[in-house]
């Protein structure tokens, strides 16, 4: 248990390093959509990328405080965390990666956010768990938040223009493109989604820790 509370410490630690570091990385650069760094900064978190960084590292954060939380809430938001930040490592590794020549703060901001706080969140996921939060109720639940995200996109995206990442950008591609883009990243979450809860329960039961209802557990977040 303490191994897994330190594991969860050191992502959150991850998370929060880079997500800095890409602030400040960004307050610097000079021209681009937006004239003042205030507005940069606040495009930051507009990013898949960063929100699936935050859900993530402020999830293993309570684990590290806390190791039970039982809530639907939280289930949802564990659930989201780890497959958002899964698919920000495939979708950068496999579309994404190469696009731009990092080096300096700029390399290690993107090396945080896109491979090291993936590999955290998964290996975390499949080594501590925490077991048996993963149900068809919590994955309908984990659907909403990207779904909010692709519908704020590309709602944002005809009002100012701006597509945070070239699969999706309407005024490139146009909206059959993009829509068959999103119909496959949807597929991928759903996907892993269902091979979570798979994996979840084929863990708990050779872990020796079987499901146990949430009611069973009088803290909840």
């Amino acid at each position: 248990m303490r191994i897994a509370r330190w594991w969860f410490g050191l992502h959150a630690l991850v998370v929060l390093l880079g997500v800095v570091t890409q602030l400040f990385v960004t307050s610097g650069v000079m021209g681009g959509r937006y004239d003042s760094a205030a507005a940069r900064l606040a495009n930051v978190f507009a990013y898949f990328t960063i929100q699936s960084n935050l859900i993530v590292g402020a999830t293993s954060l309570l684990l590290a405080i806390r190791p039970r939380w039982t809530s639907t809430a939280f289930r949802t938001l564990r659930l989201d965390g780890v497959l958002a930040i899964a698919v920000t490592g495939i979708v950068f590794h496999l579309a994404l990666a190469g696009l731009h020549d990092l080096s300096g703060w700029a390399w290690l901001a993107d090396f945080l956010l896109h491979t090291a706080s993936p590999l955290l969140g998964v290996l975390g996921w499949l080594l501590f768990g925490p077991r048996g939060a993963v149900t068809p109720r919590i994955i309908g639940w984990s659907v909403v938040y990207p779904v909010a995200w692709l519908a704020f996109t590309l709602v944002r995206g005809a009002i100012d223009g701006f597509y945070p990442y070239p699969f999706i950008d309407v005024a490139a591609l146009g909206y059959p493109r993009v829509a068959v883009n999103c119909l496959v990243i949807a597929a991928l979450f759903l996907a892993l989604a269902a091979g979570a809860m798979l994996l979840d329960r084929l863990l708990a039961r050779h872990l020796g820790r079987p499901h146990e209802p949430a009611a069973a557990h009088p803290r909840r977040l």
